[in-house]
């Protein structure tokens, strides 16, 4: 019997997420303080993160990059222990 290779599964984002493994806070609400997280892989609509923290439902992310950070408004879609897929409601700054 020749073993076959399953077909992978459709692919159901938007855009394609690069892993960046980079390190960055999220704001729970408005004027509190930061905190941390891992940001996995991140494309144009959304990202998937790591905390060891409970992430709220909606928050405000910022990640650090080469260039002045980016701020995204987010809100949770699946979350699976200490993991969650966000997308990108809305940019800030």
């Amino acid at each position: 019997m020749i073993a076959r290779a399953k077909p992978k599964a459709a692919e159901r984002r938007g855009a394609v997420r690069q892993a960046i493994n980079r390190r960055a806070q999220y704001f729970p609400v408005a004027g509190a303080l930061p905190r941390d997280c891992l940001v996995v892989d991140l494309s144009e609509t959304g990202a998937r993160l790591f905390t060891e923290t409970p992430l709220p439902d909606v928050f405000v992310l910022v990640v650090s990059g080469d260039a002045r950070p980016v701020e995204r408004e987010c809100r949770v879609v699946w979350r699976l222990g200490g993991e969650a897929g966000v997308v990108f409601t809305r940019r800030r700054g």
